[in-house]
Order: C-alpha cells, then sequence, then structure tokens
C-alpha cells in the first residue's frame, strides 16, 4: 500500500486484538487490518450472505442484487474514496464487507420481526448482531471464541454512525469486554464505509427496481439530480434505448456523489485541522460525508424510493409474509426448544433473556431459503 495520511488507522499503531497473537507469521507478510478482512471473506456468516434479500425477497430473477453482492459493491465504493483520501483501504474495505453481517434473512421485514420477538428480552439490532456474530457466535479457530477481529474494526462497526449513547443489550455486551468509546466519532475508515453503503444501495436499487418492473424511468426524471444526468447521457447516446442506459445512469450517479464525498471530506479535514485519528475522534461532528447540498439531493431520492419501490404494494406483501415466517419461526422454538436442530440444542440456556438470545442468533443467521423451508417444514409437522 501507499503511504497514507496522519489522520488513517495505521496497521502498525493498532490497538491490536482481544486475544493476542502475532500478525506477521507463516501465514504471510499481512498486516492487521489486512488478516481481517481475509478472515471475513473466509467467514461463513459472509457466505451465507448471497442467499439473503438486499431489496427483493425471494425473487424470480437471478441477476438482482443480495446481501453478498451489496457487499462486494459497497467494499468497491469505499476504497476508491479512502485511496483518494489517503485513508487505510484494507481498514475501510474490511468495514465495508463485514457492515451487513448480522442482517438476518428478508432484510428489514426479517429484522422487524426480529426487534418485535425480542422486545421482552433486550430487543434486536442487526449491527449489534453483526458484531455480536463476529465475535462470538463464528468461532472457526479453536484457540478463541469469535473472530478475534481488531479493535478498529469492532470500533468502526459499533459506531460507522455517530457516537452510540446508548446502546442496546447486545452492543453493551460486546462493549463491556472490547472498551470501544462508544461516546467518541469513529475512524475516518469506519464514516466511509457508512457513506459508502448509503451511495450503493441509492443508486444500486434503482437499477433492481427498474429490472423488476416496479420503477420506470419517467418516474425517476422527476428527480432533478437523475433528470440532469440523464440529460446528458441522452445527449451523448441519441440513438441507444433507454433501458440500456440505465448502466451509464447508474455510474454517473455513483461517480457524482463519490467525488462530492471525497471533496467535501477533504475540505472538512482542513477547516478543523485533522491531522491524527484522535483528532477524528474528538471532533465532535461527522466528518467523512456528502456536502449539504448532494446530502439535500440524497434525502430527495431516498424519499422518492421508500415511497415508489421499498413501499410498492408487491414489496409490502412480500414483507408481510416474511415478518410471518420469522415471527412464527420464533414462536415455535420458543415454545419447543426441541425442535431446534441438535447443535442449537446443545447449547440452549436454561434461563431468560439468554434463551431467548440464542433463538435470535439461529435466526438471525438463517438465509432466506433456509428460514423459508423451516416453516413450511414446520407448519406440515
Amino acid at each position: 500500500m501507499t503511504s497514507i495520511a496522519s489522520y488513517a488507522c495505521h496497521p502498525e499503531k493498532s490497538r491490536g486484538r482481544y486475544y493476542p497473537e502475532p500478525d506477521h507469521n507463516v501465514r504471510g507478510p499481512r498486516n492487521i487490518f489486512q488478516r481481517d478482512r481475509d478472515r471475513i471473506i473466509h467467514s461463513i456468516a459472509f457466505r451465507r450472505l448471497r442467499h439473503k434479500t438486499q431489496v427483493f425477497i425471494s425473487p424470480d430473477g437471478d441477476h438482482y442484487r443480495v446481501r453478498l453482492t451489496h457487499s462486494l459493491e459497497v467494499a468497491q465504493i469505499g476504497r476508491t474514496i479512502a485511496r483518494a483520501l489517503g485513508l487505510n483501504e484494507d481498514l475501510t474495505e474490511a468495514l465495508c464487507l463485514a457492515h451487513d453481517i448480522g442482517h438476518p434473512p428478508f432484510g428489514h421485514a426479517g429484522e422487524d420481526a426480529l426487534e418485535d420477538a425480542m422486545k421482552p428480552y433486550g430487543g434486536f439490532d442487526h449491527n449489534a448482531q453483526t458484531l455480536r456474530s463476529l465475535t462470538e457466535l463464528e468461532s472457526p479457530y479453536p484457540a478463541w471464541p469469535g473472530l478475534n477481529l481488531s479493535w478498529e474494526l469492532l470500533e468502526g462497526l459499533a459506531k460507522h454512525n455517530g457516537p452510540v449513547e446508548n446502546p442496546g443489550w447486545a452492543l453493551a455486551q460486546v462493549d463491556a469486554r472490547h472498551k470501544l468509546d462508544l461516546r467518541s466519532w469513529p475512524s475516518l475508515e469506519a464514516q466511509i464505509a457508512a457513506i459508502s453503503d448509503d451511495i450503493a444501495y441509492d443508486n444500486h436499487d434503482i437499477d433492481d427496481g427498474i429490472r423488476a418492473g416496479l420503477l420506470d424511468i419517467d418516474q425517476l426524471l422527476e428527480l432533478p439530480f437523475v433528470a440532469e444526468r440523464w440529460r446528458g447521457i441522452e445527449a451523448r447516446f441519441p440513438n441507444v434505448k433507454p433501458r440500456r442506459l440505465i448502466g451509464e445512469l447508474t455510474r454517473e450517479q455513483i461517480g457524482t456523489m463519490v467525488n462530492d464525498v471525497i471533496s467535501s471530506t477533504r475540505e472538512r479535514i482542513a477547516k478543523l485541522g485533522i491531522s491524527s485519528v484522535d483528532d477524528v475522534r474528538q471532533a465532535g461532528v461527522m466528518i467523512g460525508g456528502f456536502s449539504d447540498a448532494m446530502a439535500a439531493e440524497e434525502r430527495v431520492l431516498k424519499t422518492f424510493m421508500y415511497r415508489n419501490l421499498y413501499h410498492h404494494q408487491t414489496q409490502l406483501d412480500a414483507a408481510d409474509h416474511a415478518r410471518t415466517i420469522i415471527s412464527r419461526l420464533f414462536a415455535i422454538y420458543h415454545a419447543e426448544p426441541d425442535r431446534m436442530p441438535a447443535e442449537w440444542q446443545e447449547n440452549m440456556p436454561a434461563t431468560e433473556p439468554e434463551a431467548s438470545r440464542h433463538i435470535a442468533d439461529f435466526l438471525a443467521g438463517m438465509t432466506d431459503r433456509y428460514a423459508t423451508n423451516r416453516y413450511e417444514e414446520l407448519n406440515a409437522e
């Protein structure tokens, strides 16, 4: 890697791992953040993302995005921005790849159902579940539980949207062990991972929405941000069918947003006199992000997407069925734990709220396909 800025997270200055281990050994000359990234990629939880909903629940086509492809696209955007700002690309990439690992099946519909089921037992949040999965549930190594990731990786996942004043049960448990300084701001790498997530789904969901027939180009042209770029694209490609131009629209919108983040973040770094990662954490504001003008454009785009895609009746009907599946599975396993797979029965706690948390862990790890199959099997018995 080329030299990085003084305000970046430097691997040699990492606060390390909870369970000490050497980061330069026979497994190759990788630094701590590179090994974090590789552990995430090789994890079972990461592989399961290929069968978890991004926008469309159980889509008919093979070309729609899922959590795995979305995470890869976020990582590509994150690395691009990190490189331009002199940040640590490896840490940024690792954060991008890991950010959705805690999502249950069926996207936000599945999360809503688990949150309702878990209200008496400490609640459920997919961000906290990501940390729980990486620090405890994923256990491929005999020497310790979890993936034993760096402090900076865990901190970035915990605080990517900013300081956390009131952590829920799961995040508080992780923080008690790892001391993540939840009231300070996250590293710039974490901030860039968060904005890269927004850029990816803001734009790629348009592509999927048009492919699914739930959005059309005329609707999108109601948005000035989209219309301005569309006119330029049509002028350059006057004889190309509109459907062929959607990829170019996505490309231009992402490029515009990425360039805005880079220039706006540079301005804030200079204005605030940021020269170290500690300066970033104590800045009192989010440094990495859109300009005010682009943030306003993005809010309009999000509002449009919620109204026309995420809350489309087809989507709402699928979400209702998904919530039924998760709610029913939780109720069955809560009443009859012996209907869980043997390896989950063996570790079933005897008391609450631990028993319900164990069931939530099982359900959160399911793929859409596995949850649907289990629901059908159990209802048929």
